[in-house]
């Protein structure tokens, strides 16, 4: 991904983030033409027709108030992600916005399809990847699955130098102790990140990460925290 990434913690196309998708936007190399964005509803896929619906809805309205060109695409499954009719719009996309749902359904939908591969090709050549709670987590080494009891995991795409990401970290009260016992069997140089809600973290791989929005983001270690709020660097 030569691109820039932005991991959301929660707040997907609401006012809120109305400055940090002006950023991502602006960062794309258009020539002089309307940036094309790509929304893609796909995690919340389990959820029905409305749900799907409605961050479709959001992600076009969003974007098109900001300037650019969005199609929201009905990639909700593993045959949707296969879809070939899919493959010329994600790869010619400049910004692709995964928004929220299940992380783990997102992965497993997402992983070695066609609209993946397309996705690729368009990151490649520098078009943003945009990710909101679960399509933040997917990014991670390691996915864990707090939806289902106990503390399983499977592995991520392991773009992001990070073991795990967590969004909504400043409302994660109820899953504090899963995240301090998943802490405390971290290795000796392992990373997670934490997201607040209405915030990003925004960067390029190789290159400066900053916290954007509204509030904090956080590095740890298993025996350190950083807090850095919005406008500053982030060593990742």
């Amino acid at each position: 991904m030569n691109g820039l990434i932005a991991l959301v913690g929660a707040g997907e196309y609401l006012p809120v983030m109305d400055d940090v998708d002006r950023y991502l936007l602006d960062s794309v190399k258009a020539d002089g033409r309307t940036p094309r964005v790509v929304c893609l509803p796909t995690a919340a896929g389990q959820e029905g027709d409305e749900s799907v619906g409605r961050w479709s809805r959001m992600g076009v309205e969003h974007f098109r108030a900001l300037g650019a060109e969005v199609h929201a695409l009905n990639i909700i499954d593993r045959a949707s992600a296969d879809d070939p009719q899919y493959e010329a719009i994600l790869e010619s996309a400049d910004l692709i916005y995964f928004s929220g749902g299940n992380p783990v359904y997102l992965y497993e939908t997402m992983n070695g399809s066609r609209a993946w591969a397309a996705a690729q090709k368009a990151w490649s050549r520098g078009a943003v990847y945009a990710g909101c709670s679960a399509g933040a987590m997917i990014l991670g080494k390691r996915l864990p699955n707090f939806r289902q009891l106990g503390m399983g995991a499977i592995d991520g795409f392991g773009v992001v130098p990070a073991d795990y990401i967590m969004p909504h970290f400043d409302r994660s009260g109820p899953f504090k102790p899963m995240l301090n016992l998943l802490r405390q069997r971290m290795k000796d140089g392992q990373v997670m990140i934490g997201v607040d809600e209405d915030t990003a973290l925004v960067g390029k791989l190789g290159g400066e990460w900053k916290a954007m929005g509204k509030s904090k983001v956080h590095v740890m270690t298993r025996k350190s925290a950083n807090v850095y709020l919005a406008g500053e660097t982030v060593p990742l």
